[in-house]
């Protein structure tokens, strides 16, 4: 009798059992199908028509795809379809389709696709910028908001921005006694303070000169400069055939990677060193508050490869893409003596007599309003990297099959006609706008939205402004003979091509 009261009611148990498991199956098909017939009433995204084979790589062979891109929204609207040889890119022009894409939609796409040399210059994407949202992206963002770039991180690293402003300014009055023709390089000035901040950040002080061991020879500060932040942007935006045509990887592309992988040698040397530098000073007891003393006190998860990366990113990023944007603001402001008055009067106003400081920044509407007109129209970047979509989902109303790359083209968004008049003026007044909050770092996509926000905005926003006030307080700019037509760009970026020449005299 107990044998079967045991096996009936196994057998009851055996039935409950995969009677659960078919509800469960049914109800995953259900939900699988519905899926299916919601993303098969939705329309499909328009195609840019191409060449077989290669696709729309011949359209874009300018070397400036934002602006093609933007051409493209005007005919076909602000999302659509194009094909780089071998693969599929969807492409976003519109503020409110790129907010879905990195907000609304951001599970289905946080995942970076990076192109082969910038897989190799990241260290397979060991940078806050360019690595996966995961469980490493959150801890090292944490690191860099912590000790870096976040609030109160940046009050305790205020003086070091102070003496970066305070020396701007010296070294061009500096400049002008020596110059005959008072025809000033901005960028030449402005780059290596820039670049003496970002050292200061990261390793704790600037450097005149370093011995490379790797290398077998002493690097000067020019060298150094030239290894870890130009040399890199220029190996950044190498084109790699191979990532076009993926089927193809497997062939040698001999003359990238040799570029490649001298630039990331180089570069980890120079960086090798300046860490055996900072740990010599650390073991002295001569501890500073910068990035290298918290990352090996408090990281101790972080491999010696990551960490060399980490800093690095800190040293390219600062030095970088705020001057890109202080460089056009200024570019403007020279070419335009009443906007440039109008903002000097606003100083004046607020600051008397004294020298202008990052407190006074947000009782300095126009000030702000030049920042971000300037961000708004020069974006440093102007194409966010691209992302890779996870699973089926939808943007702009269209359906969005797994598998696809996206690409947001901020400099479509920011020149979107239906969101900003004369879209291609610089008019830093359309930000005095009631609508606007002043202090909003976000007014415009430059600094992206959403999870993946950019972590340096708060850094950006001071280093620009600080700079672009005290250079305008103290100086009268004009621009050199023939400067006023030199836009061009470089590359795939808004990186002014050729460095802005200036006349300035200074103020009384």
């Amino acid at each position: 009798m107990d044998i079967l009261q045991l096996i009936k009611s196994e057998s009851c148990a055996n039935t409950v059992a995969m009677g659960v498991f078919y509800l469960a199956l049914f109800v995953f098909i259900l939900k699988k199908l519905s899926a299916f017939l919601k993303h098969s009433q939705l329309p499909q995204v328009p195609v840019v028509p191409g060449l077989p084979v290669i696709g729309n790589l011949l359209q874009l062979k300018e070397k400036k795809p934002y602006k093609t891109f933007k051409q493209w929204a005007d005919k076909y609207g602000p999302i659509y379809s194009i094909r780089a040889g071998a693969s599929s890119l969807i492409v976003l022009n519109s503020a409110e389709v790129a907010k879905e894409a990195m907000v609304t939609r951001f599970s289905s796409i946080s995942t970076r696709k990076l192109s082969n040399p910038l897989q190799h210059l990241t260290s397979n994407k060991c940078m806050v910028a360019t690595s996966d949202y995961n469980d490493f992206h959150k801890m090292i963002k944490k690191h860099i908001l912590t000790n870096l770039l976040g609030a109160n991180a940046q009050k305790r690293h205020r003086h070091i921005r102070k003496i970066m402003v305070d020396n701007l300014c010296s070294n061009f009055r500096d400049r002008m006694k020596t110059s005959t023709k008072q025809v000033l390089n901005f960028r030449a000035v402005f780059e290596s303070e820039l670049f003496g901040l970002s050292m200061k950040q990261s390793i704790g002080n600037d450097i005149e000169s370093i011995y490379v061991e790797d290398l077998g020879r002493t690097l000067s500060r020019q060298e150094v400069f030239k290894t870890l932040v130009h040399d890199m942007l220029e190996g950044a935006i190498e084109v790699d055939w191979r990532d076009f045509f993926p089927y193809l990887k497997w062939i040698p592309n001999k003359s990238v990677d040799a570029r490649i992988q001298r630039l990331c040698f180089k570069r980890n040397a120079v960086m090798k060193a300046l860490i055996i530098a900072a740990k010599k000073r650390m073991a002295s007891g001569n501890k500073v508050n910068c990035y290298i003393d918290y990352l090996l006190s408090e990281a101790k998860e972080l491999t010696k490869e990551q960490i060399m990366t980490l800093l690095w990113e800190v040293i390219i990023e600062t030095s970088d893409t705020t001057l890109v944007t202080t460089e056009w603001a200024i570019y403007e402001l020279a070419k335009d003596k009443i906007r440039q008055e109008r903002l000097h009067e606003d100083i004046k106003n607020v600051c008397g007599r004294e020298k202008m400081t990052e407190d006074q920044i947000p009782k300095l509407p126009y000030l702000g309003a030049v920042f971000h007109e300037t961000l708004r129209k020069y974006s440093p970047a102007p194409v966010v990297p691209l992302r890779y979509v996870h699973e089926d989902t939808q943007l702009g109303g269209y359906h969005i099959p797994a598998g696809t790359q996206i690409a947001i083209n901020l400099y479509g968004c920011n020149m979107d006609e239906k969101r900003w008049e004369n879209p291609y003026q610089w008019m830093p007044e359309r930000f005095l706008d009631v609508k606007y909050d002043p202090m909003d770092l976000y007014k415009t996509m430059a600094f992206g939205a959403g999870k993946r926000v950019c972590a340096g905005s708060l850094q950006a926003m001071f280093i620009a402004c600080s700079s672009i006030g005290r250079l305008v307080q103290e100086f009268e700019w004009e621009l050199n003979d023939g400067e006023e037509d030199n836009v061009d760009t470089k590359g795939l970026t808004t990186h002014k091509l050729h460095p802005l020449q200036l006349k300035l005299k200074p103020r009384n």
